[in-house]
């Protein structure tokens, strides 16, 4: 049994935190550690499921004689870190919006787009969470069917934005201000239907990440699909409503049987028991949950579903280590 020697960046953090839960969970015959977080927490030590580990702080060539180094520290760590990381010899993991969208690299959902992912120079990204569930169920129905447009509308949970956001809810919710929050309004008892910048078409960042990450790893430059993010005061686990159009006529069962089949996708679909995903019974899980299957019939092909996935594990931290499995598993 091959050992594989890892780092994590922003290990302290919610999606680094749960990186090293996953791999335990999964049992990744992982050897060394090398947790990094911020300066002001090196020399910490993170105790997570029963195993510590020594938080370290980034310098130069902390990467060398690693494998896999999974990044979830942000942005401006990412551009400044991963490609040191990668010219180590590290095959750098990074669940940033850095490099998403940089034609030479690949953005990954094992599920979807697997043989892309060796086709990197060093560096994979690890897509956007809510893009993440998205394709996992469009993917095996645009296989069959041959999707024409997609109308996404999100419930974006406040972990989404990190601790600051489950801190700001659970703030609010005890009538305290929260002086740190990441939402431009109260989140606590509402619904914000604005996640990242606006831009002068008026979408938000959130919003275009969306399609252009669908695009792409999808690999339809032409997908006509557009989407609304709103953030909900859930703390866990994003819902998608999802209309889609088709080339091909479509059935509700024949709907229901390839998802039911596909891989990371579970199937909760029987409104007359009350079964449908929610965000609270996908929490801790891995899969992507799909339901409220049904026809519209105001376009020709269309069906209207419900998708709902916990954006900490499949939507970050669960993908980037699936994304290593595979990788080593290879061609």
């Amino acid at each position: 049994m091959r050992l594989h020697d890892i780092a994590v960046v922003g290990a302290s953090g919610l999606v680094g935190r749960k990186i090293l839960e996953v791999i335990q969970e999964r049992h990744f015959e992982v050897g060394k550690v090398v947790a990094i977080a911020s300066d002001a927490n090196a020399g910490k030590v993170l105790n997570i499921k029963g195993k510590t580990f020594k938080l370290h702080k980034l310098e130069p060539h902390i990467f060398k004689n690693l494998e896999f180094a999974f990044f979830s520290a942000g942005g401006s760590v990412s551009r400044a870190w991963a490609p040191k990381a990668a010219a180590d010899g590290a095959i750098v993991i990074d669940n940033s919006s850095e490099f998403r969208m940089q034609e030479d690299v690949p953005l990954i959902v094992p599920e979807v787009n697997r043989q892309d992912m060796f086709k990197n120079k060093g560096i994979i990204a690890n897509p956007n969470c809510s893009t993440i569930q998205l394709v996992t169920v469009l993917k095996p129905l645009d296989n069959v069917f041959k999707i024409k447009r997609v109308v996404v509308s999100t419930y974006q949970s406040v972990s989404g934005a990190g601790n600051k956001g489950i801190t700001a809810l659970e703030s609010e919710l005890r009538n305290l201000e929260s002086s740190s929050s990441p939402f431009p309004h109260r989140i606590a008892y509402n619904a914000i239907p604005h996640i990242d910048v606006f831009f002068d078409d008026n979408y938000t960042r959130e919003e275009l990440k969306m399609i252009n990450e669908t695009r792409k790893i999808m690999d339809k430059k032409d997908l006509a699909i557009t989407a609304t993010c709103v953030r909900i005061p859930t703390l866990t686990g994003h819902g998608e409503s999802v209309n889609i159009e088709f080339d091909k006529r479509v059935n509700v069962d024949e709907v229901r049987e390839i998802l039911s089949n596909s891989k990371g996708v579970t199937v909760t679909d029987d409104p007359s028991q009350n079964l449908y995903p929610m965000p609270i019974t996908s929490a801790e899980k891995d899969d992507v949950f799909v339901g409220r299957i049904r026809i519209d019939s105001t376009v020709k092909n269309g069906i209207n579903l419900w998708i709902v996935s916990d954006n900490a594990r499949k939507g970050a931290a669960t993908n980037a280590v699936q994304i290593a499995e595979e990788y080593i598993k290879g061609k």
